[in-house]
């Protein structure tokens, strides 16, 4: 890390949930500059790095029952590069009866008759609200641009990205990178076995995913296949529901699980049990997609050489991936 990094703290109530599970608890890394000042000292709190701001910011939509702190390692390393990343927590109810962590969806917004008309993670407003509350007023007044907007998913949160991120809802919107997701819908909510639902992203996307995950295998039987089901709707997922990017990724991580996005894993929480065992080093995965996570963002929300360097080093990636990527595809429109 060559940067100072500090976070704050922010809260934003969410349209639409009910009480007492309407707020999303978030939290802004970003640049700082240390000053040795007195209330510096008292609060803990440093000032936005002048020389680097206003930052570009994004967002990470979390996956089920999984804390903003598997995702601090991510935003740190986000922040170092010159982009604030925002982390939160939603607890709210999952399904009936059942209360967790989400990255604040709205079911009915997924069904047949309703798709596409609206996001379908109402979480991601309430939270840019929140961060532009944070830009508006306090330490970092003035330091965060929301015209140059980035959205991160996991699992859950990153088939919210997929089905929600777009520039007629948000039009700050600079890009999108998904890790472990698809639009492959349930049945439950009203669709036949194995479809895929187009994608109304339309802004540069990454999109990631492990030879072990674990999770998407043990999930089939959602969508109308055997439990374990080797169809990759990741891939259905890029090659069916994504004609509206202009620049479209997607990379393969070798050896990697479904959570090797969130360190540490939390094992009293969430799906991790049913997880494929990773086959390569996590630390090295992490290292990769951290570096290419960063390039990508840079590439599309930093000015001038910085973007112009990310995107070099993007370029390279298809002909000489790191050992961690197995393979890597991408698609221009």
């Amino acid at each position: 890390m060559t940067r100072m990094v500090r976070s704050l703290w922010g809260a934003s109530r969410v349209p639409g949930a009910e009480a007492p599970y309407d707020t999303a608890h978030l939290r802004v890394f970003y640049p700082a500059l240390r000053e040795d000042t007195h209330d510096e000292r008292m609060t803990g709190v440093m000032r936005p790095d002048p020389a680097a701001a206003p930052f570009p910011v994004a967002v990470i939509l979390p996956g089920v029952n999984v804390g903003q702190d598997a995702y601090r390692w991510l935003a740190v390393r986000l922040a170092d590069a010159g982009i604030a990343a925002v982390t939160y927590d939603l607890v709210g109810a999952l399904t009936p009866g059942l209360v967790g962590v989400s990255p604040g969806l709205d079911l009915a917004a997924v069904a047949p008759d309703a798709y596409g008309a609206r996001p379908t993670a109402p979480g991601i407003q309430a939270v840019l609200d929140g961060v532009a509350a944070l830009a508006a007023e306090g330490a970092l007044a003035g330091a965060l641009d929301l015209d140059r907007i980035a959205l991160i998913g996991h699992s859950a949160g990153g088939t919210a990205v997929l089905q929600s991120a777009a520039t007629r809802w948000y039009p700050g919107l600079r890009a999108a990178v998904v890790y472990g997701a698809h639009t492959q819908p349930a049945q439950v909510l009203g669709y036949d076995a194995g479809a895929i639902l187009g994608s109304p992203v339309d802004v540069p996307l990454l999109l990631m995913h492990g030879t072990e995950d674990g999770i998407m295998a043990a999930s089939a039987v959602r969508y109308g296949q055997h439990s374990g089901a080797r169809v990759d709707p990741v891939e259905r997922t890029y090659d069916e529901a994504t004609a509206a990017c202009p620049d479209a990724w997607l990379l393969t991580f070798k050896g990697a699980n479904h959570f090797a996005i969130g360190h540490p894993h939390d094992t009293t929480s969430a799906r991790g049990f049913l997880d494929g065992e990773p086959t390569t080093d996590p630390a090295a995965t992490r290292e990769a997609l951290a570096a290419v996570v960063t390039d990508f963002l840079s590439a599309h929300l930093l000015p001038g050489d910085e973007a112009a360097h990310a995107a070099e080093r993007l370029a390279d990636l298809p002909t000489a991936p790191p050992p961690e990527i197995a393979t890597v595809r991408r698609r221009t429109v």
